[in-house]
């Protein structure tokens, strides 16, 4: 039995419709959600762990992205329902910027894994194609995209890709005990990003570069001063070698190439109209 946690997000959702197209199984979808509950997906509340009991009953694998509830004590939870094996997404800032506070929140659940007694598998991604999203809005609207770091380029990654190493993870026992740095295929600036939705779409969209100070009041509006501070860091305030390299990772473990952001636009081009 597998156990999807973040089974609605931009990692779960295709992971779910990859193990189900193959046939995985069997497989349950965490939801917090009563409605959504039946047929295989069961309650739960990873902010709640004590909620899990019948969600992780039978269970021999579980997906669970980081930051979604009370990781340690989820992990803990699955270790005393009898759980074998974690996949756990992580993020590649735990090698490449580990002072900031959400990577040393990545990696004290790393850290936790580790030491839960589960086998584990750890994923560590760059930058979602997903996060253009935040400007889905502003294009909607006709606004001009505010851009911190117009020239600075990141090897963002699908979200799909992400779920299909999951899903190989899941399915392969040869994984565990491995931890895995994720990119996209090519390095991508965030002008290149805002020029492909143009392009994609169809739409005259405008952006302009605006100061670190400006941008960073903009998102500590809705993420908070620490995330806020960090998310301009890494999309190119504090710039590394390490955090810009292209891995080989994803073609690797899943045998295709890594899908690229114009993929990841066309197929949510009706986000942005």
């Amino acid at each position: 039995m597998i156990l999807v946690a973040g089974a609605t997000g931009n990692i779960g959702r295709p992971l779910v419709h990859r193990l189900r197209e193959a046939g995985v199984g069997p497989l349950r979808v965490l939801t917090r959600d009563p409605a959504l509950a039946g047929g295989d997906a069961v309650l739960g509340d990873l902010a709640r762990p004590d909620s899990l009991e019948s969600a992780l009953a039978g269970v021999r694998s579980l997906f669970l992205p980081a930051g979604l509830g009370a990781d340690a004590d989820t992990l803990a939870a699955a270790r005393d329902a009898g759980v074998e094996h974690a996949v756990l997404v992580s993020s590649v800032t735990v090698l490449t910027h580990p002072h900031l506070g959400p990577a040393a929140a990545n990696a004290a659940t790393e850290r936790a894994l580790r030491e839960s007694g589960l086998a584990w598998t750890i994923l560590r991604p760059t930058q979602f194609a997903s996060n253009a999203l935040w400007w889905a809005g502003t294009i909607r609207a006709g606004g001009t995209v505010r851009l911190p770091f117009p020239a600075a380029a990141l090897p963002t990654i699908h979200p799909a890709d992400i779920a299909a190493v999951a899903g190989a993870a899941l399915r392969d026992p040869a994984h565990r005990g491995h931890a895995y740095a994720l990119t996209g295929p090519a390095p991508v600036t965030a002008r290149e990003q805002v020029e492909t939705i143009a392009a994609v779409t169809g739409r005259d969209v405008r952006w302009e570069p605006v100061p670190r100070a400006a941008a960073h009041g903009e998102l500590a509006a809705f993420l908070g001063d620490e995330a806020a501070s960090a998310v301009l860091d890494v999309t190119g305030g504090d710039p590394n070698a390490e955090l810009a390299a292209v891995r080989d990772t994803v073609p690797r473990l899943t045998g295709r190439p890594g899908r690229t952001f114009r993929e990841w636009v066309e197929e949510n081009a009706a986000a942005f109209r």
